[in-house]
Order: structure tokens, then C-alpha cells, then sequence
């Protein structure tokens, strides 16, 4: 599977950029799943389901199962944080893999950012950054897209990993 990562600082449009390279890639015939690194302490269960009684109760892993999706909810009880390529291993095959955050895993990535005053550039050391997507021009030696053409990165994606 071909993975390329999406990065950047708190609210610089990060997500929004992932929407619409998924949806790019998918009118393109391109199977996408994407990963994406959360806070510590998120949870995408509700207090009060069946499932968020069962990891209550200390169930490992739960599935959730319905005609239409299900979900495996795992605990990570040694606290160790996970990798990136161990969580790859645990999807299905797919053309490409979109990552928005894992600022510090070592795929190829795309630093968002936005004009904004005071804010260093994640990609002066990071040699994984090979670009940004930016509705401002920078002073850095590294290819510069306009955000707002998804078309174009989705280009610029497509032709790095040759898909």
C-alpha cells in the first residue's frame, strides 16, 4: 500500500485537506483509508452502550458489528504508543493510505499551514516534509502548493508515489 501523510499544526485545515484528497482519490477509482493520530485521552464510544460497558469492564478489544460497518476498539493498557506501522497492518489492502498527523513517523508528508504569525515551520527539520500546501508563500527550499487546489495536490501526491 502506498502511504503519503498530511501535517501540520492545530487547526491549520489539516483534516479538511484530507476530505478532499479522499474524495479526489476516490472519484480517481482509487481505494483510500486513512489514519489518523488523536490525543491521549479520545474515545468514540458512549457512555451507556453495550460496547463502552464491555471495555469498562475490561474487555482487550471490542467489535462493534452492524449490517453496514463494524469497528475493533482496542486498549492500549501498557500506554506504549503505537506505530504507524503497526496500525497499517491492521487495514485492509488498499491503493492509498492517507495519514494526517504522525508528525513523527518517517513517511513522505505534506505540511499544511496558513498564514499565521509566530509559527515555526515543522518542515526546517524534517526531511519527510517533500512539500507544503499553503495559501501563503513561505521562504523555504521545498516545493510550495496552493491549498485550496486539491486537484493539484492530489497531482503532486499521485505522481510521488506514482499511482
Amino acid at each position: 500500500m502506498k502511504v503519503f501523510g498530511i501535517t501540520g499544526w492545530k487547526n491549520s485545515g489539516k483534516t479538511h485537506l484530507m476530505e478532499r484528497l479522499v474524495k479526489e482519490f476516490k472519484s480517481r477509482n482509487f481505494s483510500v483509508s486513512t489514519i489518523k493520530n488523536a490525543h491521549h485521552g479520545f474515545d468514540v464510544d458512549q457512555p451507556g452502550k453495550d460496547s463502552f460497558r464491555h471495555r469498562q469492564a475490561g474487555a482487550q478489544e471490542v467489535i462493534v458489528a452492524s449490517s453496514k460497518r463494524w469497528v475493533l476498539m482496542h486498549e492500549n493498557n501498557d500506554d506504549e504508543k503505537i506505530r504507524l506501522k503497526d496500525l497499517l497492518k491492521k487495514l485492509s489492502k488498499v491503493d492509498l493510505v492517507l495519514v494526517e498527523g504522525f508528525k513523527q513517523e518517517r513517511h513522505p508528508k505534506i505540511e499544511v499551514v496558513r498564514q499565521v504569525k509566530d509559527q515555526r515551520l515543522i518542515a526546517e527539520n524534517d526531511q519527510t516534509i517533500i512539500a507544503l500546501a499553503t495559501d501563503t508563500n513561505i521562504n523555504i527550499n521545498k516545493t510550495q502548493l496552493n491549498l485550496n487546489d486539491t486537484i493539484g495536490v492530489a497531482d503532486f501526491i499521485g505522481n510521488y508515489l506514482e499511482l
